[in-house]
């Protein structure tokens, strides 16, 4: 594809529909834009709609420190049935009435998988055993264990209730519910585990997320919209909310563009600090080592 891109370096936060998975979207701004330029920034389920970080340009260089280490999400939980992947895109293994599932049970399992817990991954996800894709194992048949990993769930809320009918005919329970979680949380792991507690199995139905760290849902774009209207976060703006935020004059500013590690004010936190030149330009990453400045990126 040529680069005719002419538009800012920045952050696209696009509206991911169902269906798609992170690289088609990817692919589909590749076609918007006009470049090959463009990355993501960590992936959503193809089932999964919602809030997802893309990099164009310059600003692909900062998808990996963005600091995106909290998500929220709003989904539907399904008691009654259990699947291959814990969500609708997977084969049913089991369905039972869950019609007899009270809140109180409910709200129970729900307390159990709130706070900082430990959570055994979907075996169809992306995760490495042993250097091979979880999912390819599962595929294959293999018989396999992933060992749990700590996440932590910082708010699990169940919103509403309602009594349903399965295809087959099984009575079960829908509950709409929200999540705030720690990244490498997996929501539907979250609705495995809170069938398993009430006896009856779960899985996930629906999946929407609302927040990736500090891009809401309100800024991000459907890819129609984005055909109609190419929306970019500017790379200084998307900087000024990630990271801590660094002024330098333009002494400060050669000696950092030619590496030499000068001193820093103390921002009274860890974490990567945007360095912005005299005329607001975004010049660099840096961060903190024994109160001088590291580089982590500088663009160009």
């Amino acid at each position: 594809m040529k680069e005719k891109y002419s538009g800012p370096d920045g952050l696209i936060v696009v509206d991911k529909p169902a269906g798609f998975t992170s690289h088609d979207v990817v692919a589909k701004m590749r076609g918007i834009a006009r470049t090959r330029r463009i990355g993501h920034a960590g992936t959503l389920d193809p089932m999964a709609t919602g809030v997802l970080v893309l990099g164009i340009e310059r600003a692909t260089k900062l998808l990996g420190h963005l600091a995106l280490t909290e998500k929220e999400y709003v989904a539907t939980i399904r008691l009654g049935q259990n699947t291959v992947t814990d969500d609708a895109e997977g084969e049913i293994t089991s369905s039972v009435d869950a019609s007899a599932v009270t809140r109180e049970a409910v709200d129970a399992g729900v307390a159990k998988l709130t706070g900082a817990i430990m959570q055994v991954p979907s075996k169809v996800s992306a995760i490495k055993i042993d250097g091979k894709r979880s999912y390819k194992r599962a595929r294959e048949g293999e018989d396999f264990e992933i060992p749990a990993r700590p996440v932590t769930v910082s708010a699990f809320t169940v919103h509403a209730v309602h009594a349903a009918e399965a295809a087959d005919g099984t009575p079960v329970q829908d509950l709409l519910v929200s999540v705030v979680c720690s990244s490498g949380t997996y929501v539907r792991a979250l609705a495995r585990d809170l069938g398993a507690d009430t006896g009856v199995g779960g899985h996930l139905t629906a999946l929407r997320r609302t927040r990736v760290g500090p891009y809401r849902i309100g800024d991000a774009r459907t890819l129609d919209q984005l055909q109609q209207e190419l929306t970019v976060m500017p790379v200084e703006e998307a900087a000024s909310a990630a990271f801590h935020r660094w002024d330098v004059n333009e002494q400060q500013a050669r000696l950092l563009g030619n590496g030499v590690r000068i001193k820093i004010p103390a921002f009274g936190s860890t974490g990567p600090i945007a360095v912005f030149g005299p005329d607001g330009r975004f010049l660099a990453l840096i961060e903190d080592q024994g109160g001088k400045a590291k580089s982590l990126l500088v663009l160009a």
